[in-house]
């Protein structure tokens, strides 16, 4: 959870926003789709940069700062029944992180058109590791599917987008980069209930003062669970009395990633979704997440599954055209609102998603994608935002992040010129609102 807070949608894990509520906070890159929805997650907004001279002067200051603000912070930890000891042990040693700060600050503009995202999340590579992965731990992961009723396909998908099964867990002190974010951040509350959480974690005992490590925002493990989620969906699956998700031994991990997903309603043989081609004169009005039908309904709309039959006990599914009418097309399923839970984006959800298909042994996408198109740039999404708006096409807030209101006003631009209403953003669409 990468999130399990759903913080961003992880670069180096190609992956990485929290689903639910873990994985807030990785650098997560907008995504530039056809639903726009931006890979958005929970992170903090950028602040300016600091000069050289101000910072200088703000790190003289903050460390001073930091000691007064955690002898504050142990009293309020104190009154929320956090033992003493588990305070001294774990505050005593720790310091401002600068580091932690800095990537923080510099979360970039971090742009990716759908495809070169896919790319990266289901590359040859990351198939290849994973069918590893599922062979090496076969018993175990077998294990873990029977007992919850998730697919152990999914569950490594998650693992290999998270942390590329087990290769980059994070080796950062957690209390030591949420007590900086805490103090420093610009979510000083979120963290500050994140570094309670993970004091709570040191007193269960399930892992020591030394090895609570994990990402700079807090993310931990081989699934990367933020503190909250850890404590709340965490399971010890192989009964050693502890739920260990940073060992070498990913079995622990894995199956609280499957405790999750059952938790919000995974449905077991229910596909997250289904390559479909969409007939000539299709209604792209009916492209939209709160539109669903039953299969047997888009399949008289003309809607055709793709290399994998579907029928109605998959349950309803609305339709998902990343690109528009550009690129591929989706019917999903209520699975990959499960896995969104996991991490808001739609991307990532399309990444797991197409990922345990490639596991399983499934084919690629087999429509072709726009590649010649790029992603906007923040300042090109401000833009489009502003002359949308300015026609009377309201996008919503003016902030760069394309979501539901800003692609309903793109549609609504696209049907005042006659054009198929698909809500595709794209440099073309910004240069006919110039």
């Amino acid at each position: 959870m990468r999130f399990f807070l759903g913080l961003t949608l992880s670069c180096a894990a190609m992956a990485t926003g929290a689903g639910a509520e873990h994985r807030d906070l990785k650098n997560e890159p907008v995504i530039n789709s056809s639903h726009h929805v931006s890979a958005i997650s929970l992170r903090p907004i950028l602040r300016p940069q600091p000069t050289a001279l101000t910072s200088a002067v703000h790190a003289t200051s903050t460390h001073s700062d930091f000691s007064h603000w955690l002898g504050k912070f142990r009293d309020r930890a104190i009154q929320l029944n956090i033992p003493a000891y588990i305070l001294d042990g774990a505050l005593s040693n720790i310091t401002y992180d600068t580091d932690v700060i800095a990537r923080d600050q510099n979360q970039s503009e971090f742009t990716k058109t759908i495809w070169e995202y896919l790319d990266g999340a289901v590359s040859q590579r990351r198939i290849q590791n994973g069918r590893e992965a599922l062979d090496r731990f076969a018993e175990n992961l077998t294990a873990i599917e029977n007992t919850y009723g998730v697919e152990k396909e999914v569950v490594v998908a998650i693992w290999g987008l998270e942390s590329a099964y087990g290769e980059f867990r994070g080796r950062k002190n957690v209390v030591q980069s949420l007590a900086t974010l805490s103090f420093d951040g610009r979510r000083g509350t979120f963290f500050e209930s994140q570094l309670i959480a993970a004091l709570r974690i040191l007193q269960n005992g399930d892992i020591g003062t030394q090895d609570i490590t994990g990402s700079w925002a807090g993310a931990m493990g081989h699934t990367q669970f933020m503190p909250t989620s850890f404590l709340e969906y965490a399971v010890d699956f192989n009964g050693d009395g502890k739920r260990d998700i940073w060992s070498d031994d990913p079995t622990d991990a894995l199956a609280s990633t499957a405790a999750y997903l059952k938790r919000f309603g995974w449905t077991q043989d229910q596909p997250w979704g289904v390559e479909v081609k969409l007939p000539a004169n299709f209604d792209f009005e009916l492209v939209n997440r709160n539109i669903t039908r039953l299969p047997s309904v888009w399949t008289e709309l003309g809607v055709r599954a793709i290399n994998r039959p579907v029928t109605d006990t998959f349950g309803p599914a609305s339709l998902l055209t990343p690109a528009g009418r550009k690129g591929a097309a989706f019917m999903v399923f209520k699975n990959f609102n499960v896995i969104k839970r996991y991490n808001s984006a739609s991307a990532y959800v399309m990444g797991v998603g197409h990922l345990s298909d490639r596991l399983q042994g499934r084919p690629p996408i087999q429509a072709t994608w726009p590649r010649d198109d790029r992603a906007l740039k923040l300042s090109e999404r401000k833009e489009l935002q502003t002359r949308l708006a300015r026609r009377g096409f309201n996008p919503g807030e003016i902030d760069g992040m394309i979501g539901p209101m800003t692609t309903a006003a793109v549609k609504k631009y696209q049907n005042s010129l006659g054009l198929i209403p698909d809500g595709y953003i794209s440099l073309n669409l910004l240069k006919k609102l110039q």
